[in-house]
């Protein structure tokens, strides 16, 4: 299987919460979401493949002395950088694999010479890269798990990683995709608990005692500051909460989101939480710990298995999981915004240590605010075929559902989509969460997720949207 590129078109589609998502030192409220139409050539037929990713605020790189219109400006420009790279690549016919390769490697050659974190630096070989394997789907007629079952990628995991040399990645997919799975329920810092702290009225739920009630939640992502005076009686009201309204029980993950700058100050942080009487059934819950120091210091100690610790944001390039592993951490987190082919990497080497890892290793499923039709249902869909059984998923909850598409849109999902969306009393299409899952069947069975054609010019041209100043008007 062999393509081309002829070119790539991008457009913005600008979304606002329903309230904001404090999540570090960012407290999101609008952001843009970036489409990426790329136009192939497949074995001589013409076809078009789409990625989307919303831009957040301070993830990428967490600068707090930088505007948002400057850390957005970044993220524009390695993506369209990726861009055209990806296009000379390909400009003659080539296979997948090489391709990526191509693509990865002088994405990284750019990113050191213009000292763009590798984190950034692989948003823009990420989305690149999806929108490829979208039209390569399509053009299959098959989902991206059997495309991947297949082979006819090319993709060779040892020349990836020389340490997964003679594994393939049918060795580390699941055999089937996975038809549920968990949604995560994230609490952000900001985000209501009860009834008492206020109400919102749109429709949806909003306090984190209404979301289990609606959705039947069973599992959630805890993001805490750092700081115990304000974390020890915000995680106790969400300890009474979940023990209250979760009577079979409940999993929880926490997020430091790179609070702490050395592994003494959270090992103290921690010990001072894990001694509370009141968190008692929190720390029992406790599936891991995500990321609590900053990626400037993450990976220049040995943090020892105890704690059931995962590296997020220091998971920017090839070479961090394999050093965080030698660390002591026990794994990492997917999110297509990282890479497919480095995700499916990254599942292989924590397959290929498991047996060194003590506690086992971990691939946890996270999530930046994702949104439908596009990124969200492509994300599930590599979360269902890598295994992953509890995801985090907040796009549903700090967006408000599909409001912000056409009617056309929100309709073309609810009938592609029947299990996983449905119609609101109010119009709109929004995520079914039933008993705390999410219903994939129709994800899976869809060339990489989405399954309906989006006409993406009803959304602003990027270089129009920035002439326009879209970029400091959020």
């Amino acid at each position: 299987m062999t393509f081309s590129i002829e070119s790539f078109q991008f457009h913005v589609l600008p979304m606002h919460t329903r309230f904001p998502f404090k999540y570090g030192i960012a407290s999101m409220s609008a952001l843009p979401h970036l489409f990426v139409t790329v136009n192939l050539v497949v074995d001589g037929k013409a076809v078009a493949g789409l990625a989307s990713e919303g831009l957040p605020p301070k993830w990428f790189t967490k600068n707090p002395d930088t505007l948002f219109e400057v850390d957005l400006a970044e993220m524009i420009a390695v993506i369209q950088n990726a861009s055209r790279i990806a296009r000379l690549a390909a400009e003659k016919a080539t296979g997948f694999f090489a391709w990526w390769q191509n693509l990865y490697a002088e994405q990284t050659n750019w990113a050191q010479v213009k000292a763009v974190p590798p984190l950034l630096a692989n948003l823009g070989v990420s989305l690149i890269e999806r929108a490829v394997l979208d039209g390569l789907c399509k053009a299959l007629g098959q989902p991206l798990h059997a495309v991947l079952q297949s082979d006819v990628l090319g993709i060779d995991l040892g020349a990836v990683r020389e340490e997964l040399r003679g594994m393939g990645v049918s060795d580390v997919i699941a055999p089937q995709p996975l038809s549920r799975l968990f949604a995560r329920h994230t609490v952000g810092l900001g985000d209501p608990l009860t009834a008492a702290d206020g109400a919102l009225n749109d429709g949806l739920p909003y306090t984190l005692e209404e979301n289990i009630c609606a959705y039947g939640l069973r599992y959630f992502k805890i993001k805490v500051c750092g700081k115990p005076e304000s974390d020890l009686p915000r995680l106790r009201e969400i300890t009474r909460i979940l023990t209250a309204n979760c009577p079979d029980g409940f999993h929880a993950t926490l997020d430091g989101n790179e609070q702490f700058y050395d592994l003494a100050s959270f090992r103290d942080f921690y010990a001072t939480l894990s001694a509370d009487a009141a968190l008692a059934p929190l720390f029992r819950s406790l599936l891991l710990i995500e990321q609590p120091l900053h990626r400037s210091k993450a990976l220049n100690e040995a943090v020892g298995d105890s704690l059931g610790m995962i590296i997020d944001e220091s998971d920017g390039s090839l070479a961090d999981l394999p050093l965080a592993l030698d660390l002591g951490y026990r794994g990492t987190s997917h999110k297509n915004c990282k890479g497919i082919v480095k995700g499916l990497a990254n599942a292989a080497l924590l397959k290929k240590r498991a047996a060194s890892i003590p506690g086992g290793p971990i691939l946890s499923g996270e999530d930046l605010a994702n949104a439908g039709p596009v990124a969200l249902l492509q994300d599930l869909s590599v979360m269902a075929l890598l295994g992953i059984t509890h995801v985090e998923r907040n796009g549903h909850h700090y967006f408000r559902g599909l409001s912000m598409h056409s009617s056309v849109t929100q309709n073309a999902v609810i009938d592609k989509h029947a299990g996983l969306y449905h119609r609101h009393t109010e119009g709109f299409a929004t995520l079914s969460i039933e008993n705390g899952q999410l219903d994939l069947q129709t994800v899976n069975a869809a060339p990489f997720g989405c399954g309906i054609t989006l006409d993406v010019t009803q959304f602003e041209p990027l270089n129009e949207w920035i002439k326009r100043g879209g970029m400091g008007v959020l």
